[in-house]
């Protein structure tokens, strides 16, 4: 078996545990890191490395942190580098001047069975849309986004009440050994590719923003559901909460469902010394924990020991 010399691509920490096992396993070389340039974030505007970047730094691993992936000096660096072999996990999209660079080419794990959910979010968008089960998937770059030739894909089932930091640090754990599985496959010249199918209605996971994130009350009581545990814990599903002349813009972090017919307003919000929740359609959203403008998240509960609601809240 060929032992490969790679340069890796990513940002979050997705891809770190990824990267971690390459490492760990020692069956081939890291030549170079390449991830996102830093940037100022939060109130303060420190400035905030990416979760890969702490990582290479950390094993003292080749860094580059191109602007500009196109650029002639990025360019003549990344070749100096002397890498037979690419792998890019949860970076950004790629100019053919870089993934037609290695010998043994470019490949991208993405955290779905592809076709579906193509896009910057499919975790999320799998329990968003109620999806029994998502994978993982290793394909050769080409010049569009996620539709390049399949080397394999791996299968794992969603639990109806998994959010979607639980089924990330799952899907990180089989996208290790996806990607283990595909480096074996490139090292022993054994790879046997499948064009991906196209067909109507594959699912994509568009990029998460404001307006999607936010709780549409046309929606019944498991669609209101799969978006709070599709976005939990990170960016989380909001909406705004009204008491007479009061509003408050809420995020809601976790919640259970509970379907029952029942002839409250949509959107009414019934309240008890412990408990917050939400009449929907097809029944009520328990609220167990969420935050307040201003506020730290919190349980329910500890909520309402500092506030009371009114019999006029309502929730849209």
């Amino acid at each position: 078996m060929n032992k490969l010399k790679i340069v890796f691509m990513g940002t979050p920490e997705f891809a770190v545990g990824i990267l971690d096992t390459i490492l760990k396993q020692n069956q081939h070389e890291i030549v170079g890191v390449i991830t996102a340039p830093d940037k100022p974030a939060g109130r303060g505007q420190k400035i905030k490395y990416s979760d890969v970047k702490d990582y290479a730094l950390e094993k003292n691993l080749k860094l580059l942190q191109p602007t500009n992936l196109k650029d002639l000096d990025f360019l003549s660096e990344l070749k100096a580098l002397g890498a037979n072999l690419f792998i890019i996990v949860a970076f950004r999209m790629l100019p053919k001047a870089v993934w037609s660079m290695p010998k043994y080419g470019t490949f991208n794990l993405h955290a779905s069975l592809l076709p579906n959910y193509r896009g910057a979010a499919p975790i999320n968008w799998a329990i968003i849309n109620g999806e029994a089960k998502t994978g993982v998937t290793t394909f050769f770059i080409d010049d569009k986004i996620d539709t390049g030739a399949i080397i394999l894909s791996k299968e794992i089932a969603i639990s109806e009440t998994e959010n979607a930091g639980n089924l990330h640090d799952r899907l990180m754990i089989l996208g290790s050994e996806a990607v283990s599985e595909t480096l074996n496959l490139i090292a022993k010249k054994n790879v046997h590719t499948t064009i991906q199918e196209e067909y109507p209605n594959i699912k994509t996971a568009y990029k998460l923003d404001k307006e999607n994130c936010k709780i549409d009350f046309s929606k019944n009581a498991d669609e209101i559901y799969n978006l709070i545990r599709g976005l939990s814990p990170y960016p989380t599903a909001w909406c705004n909460f009204k008491d007479d002349d009061k509003e408050w813009n809420i995020k809601i972090y976790e919640a259970k469902k509970e379907l029952f017919s029942h002839e409250y307003e949509v959107g009414k919000l019934i309240t008890t010394k412990k408990e917050i929740k939400m009449a929907v359609l097809g029944g009520f959203i328990h609220i167990i924990s969420l935050q307040f403008p201003g506020k730290k998240k919190m349980l329910a509960h500890e909520l309402l020991n500092g506030i009371n609601f009114s019999e006029n809240t309502h929730a849209f």
